[in-house]
């Protein structure tokens, strides 16, 4: 089997999180990204996932994934660079959860 259909397959049987009906998909894996941030596995000044990297891990458009990236940056917790890629913050703000 070619690695592309594997990559594919094993993407959407792997995914993160059950996305709950009510909620906004953006808002959940926005809030797996936070949880992310807090917790250390992605230290100040280091890059998070982009947004095709989020599409394919949590199973959602791309569009979708930006609004992620949009929200993260609102709340101050990413920034990002053109041509570089989205970063956490130097001392990310505590959450509005």
């Amino acid at each position: 089997m070619p690695p592309l259909a594997w990559h594919t397959v094993a993407c959407h049987v792997d995914r993160v999180i059950e996305f709950e009906a009510d909620v906004p998909r953006w808002r959940q894996v926005a809030d797996v990204i936070r949880e992310r941030i807090a917790d250390g596995t992605y230290p100040p000044r280091t890059r998070v996932p982009s947004v095709i990297q989020l599409a394919t891990e949590f199973g959602i458009a791309q569009a979708t994934a930006q609004k992620v990236h949009r929200g993260l940056r609102e709340e101050g917790l990413i920034y990002t660079e053109p041509g570089l890629g989205s970063f956490v913050t130097a001392s990310p703000r505590p959450s509005r959860s």
